[in-house]
């Protein structure tokens, strides 16, 4: 059993192989956090674990006279209006119109496995032998109100998985202002506060800043996960690097408005906040009714970000992603995108599937303007139904004669979107989201879908479903190409409009389930313009996403390393497109496209009947190499050696089995900088190591000690070294 009650000092106790999480009840009504980090068989008294008594100053102590300081304590679950002066986890307003919340312990139960959140993503076990459960029940006798705090410890990974589920067992409605999914502390403030930002075409670059006395927060209030910044923060000492130092990861499963919010007090202790973002949220609470919040992923990390990374990879590669293409390899694709627009026929499709057949690709996916009247991005999303103009036979005569050539055939959706020049617009215009008497404001010249309202989402079910029953369809990419403004809906009542953000997102959530679940030979990928709504909730139902409309091998760099902090690289979407490059205007080298994409589910964006021959035996020569790594790049280990962050460097290590991938790139060339040595990481010392082109053999103490070297004099240079574990 991975948790376990003390009831002598009423401690609980959550153990994963390598860490603790330990609470404790002081009072007998007050659940404290004591402790997150490396494996501890005990704990102290919690008594022991309470700011001394010069603290208290100008800090209101429990009424009862216990001397409990609630401004002070680590409250496990911490609300408004019961002498805590932080940032709340909770924040409620009664009918009375107090906002005072104080909940007390009540009890706990201890479950095997892991149960499934109602009507969002989470991780999961497939076996109850494969982690433990702890349900803490919160009350406020006051008001009815219960929360049910739930924590799951996984029994083979260093990752625990919390949740929160508000009850009104009351007789009056309760207005939610704030629930957050998670609460943790730590003791002092010597980290630095690490979170990837971006925007599009530059996502998830990583940054880093001391925390400080007071409040600092990241988030999204876009209705959408966003570019700008993903859910993800990381705690980590100042001296951190990839192989050392105590790292805490929080990831939030969730793909609608985030925060990630810590708070230092005047003792200088770190209140660590996540959940959906209180901004221009509320949730009216009915009597008997329940809200469910998202889940968080914890990890802690003694060996730096590089195992905070191994531990989330492992973790949601294989259980989170779900379905059949979970731990298969999956296809090689190329998409007709940056090849054609919406300029193509079926005679251009065709010919582009025939040329990337004959190099060994095994997808052909048509992107956007197959559909309405869609010539450009102004007219049509909505009308999923195919332009007869473009496609005489339609997108099953196409689809069948591609899978008559050995491969497969895909195709572009955008379904939570429309067009104001389209049927749907003119039949429904109140689907879109929307305030009455506000103008409908466009981006991309389109307008987001109503996903609270059921019919519309029967809709979105309807139509995708009828286009993938007309034709052998193995793969659909899923694209969200805009923010959502003016928020409203028509069907929601006036006191349930802030609803409409959360709303939203479980509409959606609702839509791939029954999609996914209704074709589950299909590989379904994500898509927000690229990497906008690249998080953990996405990645429940597409088990890979587009990571970047950016496809330059340099950008790429960044976009894919910073990704790495938290996905694996089996869920990246990794595309060699045409140069110059059409985001930054770049010409780099095939090979170097060709090795960068190949850290991920590699693709093709571009026409291959334009490349000479030397090119396309390059390709084809790419895609060997790949189908040969893949497994290894896919599941493997990943060692972030050499950051494009620190300079003009980057290395990259998988290691699987008996097989070690090493990629390594100089992006910039500058004279008179030697060679850059690169030293493995994760190999057995005393193991030889056989590198497959030169057929060199290496001791594993050797390549992690001394390293290889590199010429960091070429620009755009790329190298992929493959070992094989010497067995005897």
């Amino acid at each position: 059993m991975s948790i376990i009650y003390d009831s002598n000092d009423s401690v609980f106790y959550l153990h994963t192989p390598k860490t603790s999480y330990v609470m404790g009840i002081y009072c007998e009504k007050y659940l404290l956090h004591l402790y997150y980090g490396k494996k501890i068989d005990k704990f102290p008294k919690v008594s022991e674990h309470l700011p001394v008594a010069e603290q208290l100053a100008f800090s209101p102590t429990d009424i009862d006279k216990t001397g409990a300081c609630t401004n002070l304590l680590p409250m496990e679950y911490p609300c408004y209006g019961s002498a805590d002066f932080r940032t709340p986890a909770f924040h409620a307003e009664y009918e009375n119109g107090s906002a005072v919340t104080k909940l007390e312990y009540s009890g706990y139960e201890i479950i095997k496995g892991k149960k499934p959140l109602c009507g969002l993503p989470a991780t999961y076990v497939e076996a109850s032998d494969e982690a433990d459960t702890l349900l803490i029940t919160l009350c406020d006798k006051l008001t009815g109100l219960e929360i049910v705090l739930s924590y799951t410890a996984f029994n083979t990974i260093d990752a625990i998985a919390k949740s929160v589920t508000v009850k009104n067992k009351g007789k009056e409605k309760i207005n939610i202002k704030s629930v957050l999914s998670s609460t943790t502390y730590l003791f002092d403030k010597d980290y630095d506060f690490v979170h990837l930002e971006g925007a599009w075409a530059r996502e998830r670059n990583i940054q880093k800043r001391p925390l400080m006395n007071g409040i600092m927060a990241v988030g999204s209030k876009r209705v959408s996960s966003s570019h700008n910044h993903s859910p993800f923060l990381a705690l980590a000492r100042t001296y951190a690097t990839e192989s050392q130092g105590d790292v805490y990861g929080f990831s939030l499963v969730y793909s609608g408005n985030h925060i990630e919010q810590t708070e230092v007090n005047s003792v200088d202790v770190t209140r660590v906040n996540i959940g959906i973002n209180p901004f221009g949220f509320n949730w009216l609470l009915e009597p008997l009714e329940e809200f469910q919040a998202p889940e968080v992923v914890l990890t802690y990390s003694d060996e730096g970000f590089g195992k905070m990374s191994r531990i989330y990879h492992k973790l949601y590669r294989t259980r989170l992603v779900r379905g059949r293409y979970r731990d298969i390899e999956r296809p090689v694709l190329i998409n007709n995108w940056e090849a054609t627009y919406f300029d193509f026929n079926e005679e251009k499709i065709l010919n582009i599937a025939k040329k990337a057949k004959s190099v060994g690709v095994e997808l052909m996916v048509l992107d956007d303007g197959w559909f309405g009247k869609r010539n450009s991005d102004n007219c049509s999303l909505g009308d999923w139904v195919v332009d007869r103009n473009k496609l005489p036979d339609g997108t099953e005569s196409l689809a069948q004669k591609i899978t008559d050539m050995g491969m497969k055939f895909g195709l572009w959706f955008e379904p939570e979107m429309i067009s104001e020049d389209s049927e749907l617009y003119r039949h429904h215009p109140d689907w879109c989201i929307h305030v009455e008497g506000r103008p409908r404001t466009p981006s991309r010249n389109q307008l987001v879908l109503d996903l609270s309202r059921q019919e519309v989402c029967d809709y979105i079910v309807e139509a995708v479903t009828s286009v993938l029953k007309s034709a052998p369809i193995s793969y659909v990419k899923w694209d969200y190409n805009r923010n959502i403004s003016e928020i409203g809906s028509a069907s929601l009542s006036c006191q349930r409009q802030q609803e409409l953000p959360h709303r939203y997102i479980l509409g959606l959530y609702n839509v791939l389930e029954r999609l996914t679940s209704a074709f589950p030979e299909i590989l379904f990928e994500g898509c927000s313009g690229g990497g906008g709504r690249f998080d953990a909730g996405m990645l429940y139902y597409y088990p890979q996403y587009w990571t970047s409309d950016n496809t330059d091998a340099i950008e790429r760099l960044y976009i894919q390393h910073g990704t790495s902090m938290v996905m694996p690289s089996s869920t990246m979407g990794a595309h060699i497109s045409a140069v110059p490059n059409h985001q930054v205007g770049r010409t780099t080298p095939l090979k170097m496209r060709g090795d960068v994409a190949m850290a991920g589910q590699l693709g093709y964006e571009l026409d291959l009947n334009t490349l000479t021959d030397e090119e396309i035996e390059t390709v084809r020569q790419q895609i060997i190499l790949y189908k040969e790594i893949r497994e290894t790049v896919h599941k493997g280990d990943m060692y972030r050696l050499k950051s494009p962050f620190d300079g003009m460097n980057t290395a990259w290590e998988y290691a699987y089995k008996n097989t070690v991938v090493l990629m390594y790139f100089t992006m910039f060339a500058r004279c008179q900088m030697g060679k850059v040595c690169v030293k493995l990481c994760g190999l057995d010392e005393n193991t030889q190591y056989i590198e497959k082109n030169s057929r060199r053999k290496y001791s594993g103490n050797y390549l992690m000690n001394v390293g290889l070297y590199f010429d960091s004099s070429k620009e755009f240079h790329s190298e992929i070294l493959i070992f094989d574990k010497v067995l005897s």
